[in-house]
């Protein structure tokens, strides 16, 4: 799942500011998002991009080459359980999927970042920013943090996942507190910690770091 950038394209020169925003499953980066558009900044949600991917015929194909017939439904719709089983169990299978789609992923979002050229900057969101080296396309990273158990119990709730399946998953990620240290922001995203005021500082310095990069 790493160092995979050098199939990525390279931004085009003049296209806004480029942030990743990233942090583990279930540390709540959807709330954090929210408050990014309400401060008028576009947002590129990977996950959303790639679920669309799974209703193309030639995806589908290329996904039934990838992991057998049995992935695909009868209806000809993709069962993403079933393929959620196989990558989260088979680390080699998880980075043929990941080989397939996050080029593809990182190309839609330059087409994105294209289409919003007077933005002062662009949030692409995505939970492996780190592990599918997508850090070395942007200008800086935002990560959300919480701790373990935290997201565990929310997971549980949110998924009605068991804690050892939700292992799997995590295990396929760096760890939160490492994602955290490499990143250039942080946004600690606990109950009663004032998230929008992290958000619109954060904000704030991403806005002179825009007219800095402009000005030169």
């Amino acid at each position: 799942m790493s160092s995979s950038s050098n199939h990525n394209p390279a931004p085009l020169p003049g296209t806004p500011l480029l942030v990743a925003l990233t942090g583990g499953i279930g540390c709540g980066k959807t709330t954090v998002l929210k408050e990014f558009r309400n401060l008028g900044i576009p947002c590129f949600i990977a996950d959303d991009i790639a679920g669309a991917y799974y209703q193309e015929p030639s995806f589908l194909n290329q996904i039934r080459t990838l992991f057998g017939g049995s992935v695909i439904r009868p209806d000809g719709s993709a069962d993403k359980q079933a393929i959620s089983r196989i990558v989260f169990s088979n680390p080699q299978s998880l980075q043929q999927l990941n080989q397939l789609i996050h080029p593809r992923v990182w190309s839609d979002f330059l087409l994105f970042a294209a289409s919003h050229p007077q933005a002062p900057y662009l949030i692409f969101e995505s939970a492996i920013v780190y592990e599918y080296a997508f850090d070395k396309l942007v200008d800086k990273v935002i990560c959300v943090y919480l701790d373990y158990e935290e997201r565990m119990s929310r997971l549980m709730q949110r998924d009605r996942a068991t804690r050892a399946q939700l292992q799997l998953r995590m295990n396929n990620q760096l760890s939160a507190e490492e994602k955290m240290m490499r990143a250039d922001y942080v946004v600690l995203n606990y109950e009663g910690n004032p998230r929008q005021r992290q958000v619109r500082h954060i904000h704030s310095q991403l806005l002179e770091t825009a007219i800095s990069q402009t000005s030169h």
